[in-house]
């Protein structure tokens, strides 16, 4: 969810928790926006082996 989050063209993220402790990691993930390099680089290597990004 903070991966999608830190795109400024993305204007919300749909979940679905099944659990409140699930709701509040989802939450919580607000304050973690910020990634390395090399995290963006491997989250965006595997959104597009899924792709999920092109």
């Amino acid at each position: 969810m903070a991966w999608a989050l830190r795109d400024p063209r993305v204007t919300s993220v749909l979940v679905g928790a099944s659990s409140a402790a699930q709701l509040e990691s989802y939450v919580a993930a607000v304050d973690r926006l910020g990634f390395t390099e090399d995290e963006l680089a491997a989250l965006d290597r595997s959104a597009k082996e899924a792709d999920v990004l092109a």
